[in-house]
């Protein structure tokens, strides 16, 4: 080893967080311009999903990705082509399977579908360039250690939701279990539950007094007889997507297994609409990015890294108003817009943080536990 740096370690310090400026007489502008010299005629693609960064509404640009160029000098092709994890994996299997890069840097991926950690299983991504992720420091301590990447080699997340109880105070008092909303005969009828396996069946693995982390055959038939039983007393109205949102917004249903994210914005327009996290606890999943094989590992953990400052991040959560997974963003937001700083849906407490569970990934792969889902959800 020598102590004298290689201009690219000198160019990978001035991209990684700023440490080349601690070399003395490095000035800034020389550190900028290395930057740009280095990543001269870059472009990273990155396919995301839809308005989940942040937007501009005047000029429709997204002043983050703008910055990101302004500062390292490397373009940016932002694509909202993600609408659903199954097809969006169907589309790039193919390419993958063989060997062929899909033309994407980065893509984003949710944790409650197997689809991750398929990618990382069959060696589909690429690890990431952890020389050039130092705001990796920032990472939520209750998200470094993924069952399906423990040692956060190959993902970091984006944003993240929980799976809780949505009820309208207006219509009904405060719901704050599982048994209670499956059981309480006020709610007959009146209540509807996601069709997601790794949200349901989760939060009423919870209410069982099971473990969602480590489902096997007992727990996962505790669950499925506890939802029949409430299926089949006519409690659950019906299993639902997102679609449950407008529901709840209108009244035609008084209570949900429903996304914290999407009472956020409920709220804004109807007051009565509260999110619960249940005595048991309640779920999180995590929309990943992932570098898929082909990608530029060092150029998309560049772009990560510059999301990991609190700074960067506070203008993404403060449009997409998600779980933010970086430390120090709702201190930013103190200064600019105090209310989604202190909004515990967006910055859980400690105690909240302590309450949520992932669905085990081995879960999400068993043929057995699919197919009774499925029948679950149509008989």
């Amino acid at each position: 080893m020598t102590d004298t740096l290689t201009r690219e370690a000198l160019l990978r310090r001035a991209l990684a967080g700023g440490a080349a400026l601690s070399i003395p007489g490095l000035l800034p502008s020389l550190a900028r311009a290395a930057t740009e010299e280095a990543f001269a005629g870059k472009t990273l693609v990155f396919s995301n999903w839809p308005l989940y960064i942040d937007i501009d509404e005047k000029t429709k640009r997204h002043p983050s990705l703008d910055l990101f160029t302004k500062r390292t000098g490397i373009k940016v092709k932002y694509i909202e082509d993600i609408n659903d994890n199954a097809q969006f994996f169907g589309k790039i299997q193919g390419p993958l399977s063989h060997g062929k890069s899909i033309g994407r840097d980065i893509i984003v991926m949710t944790d409650n579908s197997p689809y991750p950690s398929l990618l990382i299983k069959k060696g589909w991504v690429e690890k990431l360039d952890k020389g050039a992720l130092p705001n990796l420091k920032n990472l939520q301590d209750q998200m470094r250690r993924p069952a399906w990447d423990p040692n956060r080699e190959y993902s970091l997340p984006w944003q993240s939701n929980m799976t809780g109880i949505a009820y309208n105070a207006k219509l009904t008092k405060p719901i704050t279990s599982i048994d209670q909303l499956l059981t309480d005969k006020k709610l007959k009828g009146k209540v509807t539950m996601l069709a997601g396996f790794g949200d349901t069946v989760g939060l009423v693995a919870l209410g069982n007094g099971d473990n969602p982390s480590k489902i096997d055959d007992a727990t996962f038939n505790r669950v499925l007889k506890t939802i029949q039983k409430a299926k089949s007393a006519g409690q659950i109205r019906q299993f639902t997507g997102n679609d449950y949102a407008g529901m709840l917004a209108k009244g035609d249903i008084v209570a949900a297994v429903a996304f914290s994210g999407d009472v956020v914005q409920l709220h804004a327009d109807n007051k009565n609409l509260k999110f619960q996290v249940p005595t048991a606890g309640a779920m999180i999943w995590t929309d990943n990015m992932l570098i898929p094989k082909g990608g530029d590992a060092h150029t998309a953990s560049v772009y990560m890294n510059f999301y990991y400052d609190p700074k960067i991040a506070a203008m993404v959560e403060d449009y997409v108003n998600y779980i933010c997974p970086v430390k120090g963003a709702d201190e930013v937001l103190l200064k600019s817009d105090p209310g989604v700083a202190k909004n515990t849906l967006i910055f859980p407490t400690k105690a909240t943080r302590a309450k949520l569970h992932e669905i085990d990934p081995n879960a999400l792969f068993n043929p057995d536990y699919k197919t009774k889902w499925q029948h679950l959800l149509g008989a």
